[in-house]
């Protein structure tokens, strides 16, 4: 696994802080079932995206993390769930066990179907936990059935939307993970429920980076960043682009940025899944240099890697 490039490949000031807005963990002996397991098949979905998941397929504990992440300076986290769908409250659970014992993650996204009637009752028990600041159900959908994560397309689905409608009442953010091709009917969204503040998960995941497909990304994300109620997360480029270098991930950067300006973008690492492709220091060694190049003031540069986590996930 290539460990470039690096801050020397472009000038660059290292974030004084980081709260890394999105980071998974699982331990494979409290997991009963799912394609983390070695023995259990991996979904099209999941291949088509991520590639050779192999590397993944073994227990990402705390431990794991905090040796990833604390030479590069983190000091607070965000969990973001990890499919544990048979038992999400278990998920919490555990989370909240790490957290009160370790501090980390300080802020938790965990999973509801927001499809189902009963997914009030579901929200109520997460949110006794007190890490617990948003839900996040992947909707990507197209018609292509390698590129579905869900069996029908959610977003325009009434109960779905139904269920969406609690997250606000109970102080639940909304963690956003669609295709470009969704955006405008994301921001359809986020303008009919104002009151909840939705997250665009690892910058809409722009997959077709042509000419065509960069425009029609850049055009679903300035309709989404019309919607004040939503941030983006600049997170999870390698999936994307698996050897990426500074040259092929800029246009992806600088595009959130510009869409949504410094004030409404998050760093997230998206480890352990963004480690298949590079380091953790290079993942935010890279992002700062874009950031450098583009002036950003040291006040931005915490904003942008530390301060709006903190504003839109409580922390």
């Amino acid at each position: 696994m290539s460990q470039e490039p690096t801050a020397a490949d472009a000038p660059a000031r290292a974030p004084a802080r980081i709260v890394d807005a999105h980071h998974h963990l699982f331990d494979l002996d409290l997991r009963p079932r799912g394609w983390l397991h070695p023995e259990e098949p991996v979904p099209d979905a999941v291949t088509s995206l991520l590639g050779d998941v192999a590397p993944l397929r073994r227990s990402y504990r705390l431990d794991d993390y905090l040796a990833d992440a604390l030479p590069a300076n983190v000091v607070k986290s965000v969990h973001v769930e990890v499919e544990r769908h048979d038992d999400p409250l278990a998920e919490t659970r555990w989370l909240q066990s790490l957290a009160d014992e370790h501090g980390f993650p300080h802020g938790i996204v965990a999973y509801a179907p927001l499809e189902d009637p009963a997914v009030g009752e579901l929200l109520q028990e997460h949110v006794r936990f007190p890490n617990v600041r948003g839900i996040r159900q992947v909707l990507n959908y197209e018609d292509e059935p390698a590129l579905r994560f869900t069996s029908r397309p959610l977003l325009r689905d009434p109960a779905w939307r139904r269920g969406f409608s609690l997250l606000a009442s109970r102080g639940l953010s909304f963690d956003l993970h669609v295709w470009p091709s969704q955006l405008a009917e994301a921001a359809a969204l986020a303008r009919e429920f104002p009151e909840t503040q939705v997250v665009l998960d690892h910058a809409g995941v722009p997959r077709e980076r042509d000419e065509a497909g960069l425009a029609a990304w850049r055009r679903g994300l300035a309709e989404l960043a019309g919607q004040p109620n939503v941030a983006a997360k600049v997170s999870g480029l390698g999936m994307v682009d698996h050897t990426w270098t500074l040259e092929s991930i800029r246009p992806l950067v600088t595009g959130v940025l510009e869409a949504f300006g410094v004030e409404r973008c998050l760093f997230g690492s998206n480890f352990p899944v963004d480690g298949l492709y590079r380091d953790f220091e290079g993942v935010v060694a890279a992002c700062a240099a874009i950031a450098s190049e583009l002036g950003l003031s040291e006040g931005e540069l915490d904003a942008l890697f530390a301060a709006n986590a903190e504003r839109v996930y409580r922390l």
